[in-house]
């Protein structure tokens, strides 16, 4: 008795398409981030240190030059969650400081949380999720491509 072989093609689903809500929801979400981190790292630049630890205690605490550089990780990960979105040149970028502001958030928490300072603790998980969130769009529903 001999049983007839037969090869069967795999049946792919057809291409999905991101729906408009979003992508629309991706980029307020790259806009709020960006607008939080340049805001913050601005400050963190451009404050002298006196006036800024009357805004943040913790940055009069601290050695001038890690606020200094937190303040260039900010403004780092404001950019680049926008800017090469926007632009379409290494857009790829825009994954990698989403990443970046999600762990510098998880550090800000664990930060903020050992120090006692549980009010500031909302403003990391919103701006966690939000990086997470973008994070994971950009990396997997709906990725922008590069200028060709």
């Amino acid at each position: 008795m001999t049983v007839a072989h037969t090869t069967e093609l795999p049946i792919s689903a057809p291409p999905v398409s991101t729906g408009k809500p979003l992508r629309i929801a991706l980029w307020v979400a790259q806009g709020l981030v960006a607008a939080m981190f340049v805001m913050s790292g601005f400050m963190k630049l451009a404050t002298p240190i006196t006036e800024l630890a009357a805004m943040m205690p913790w940055a009069g605490q601290v050695s001038p030059a890690f606020v200094r550089f937190i303040g260039v990780v900010d403004l780092a990960g404001g950019i680049g969650i926008l800017l090469p979105a926007l632009t379409r040149i290494q857009p790829r970028l825009t994954v990698l400081a989403a990443l970046g502001c999600a762990v510098l958030q998880v550090l800000a928490f664990a930060f903020h949380a050992y120090r006692g300072e549980f009010e500031v603790l909302p403003v990391n998980v919103v701006l966690l999720a939000l990086s997470a969130f973008v994070f994971w769009g950009r990396s997997q529903a709906a990725p922008i491509l590069p200028r060709a």
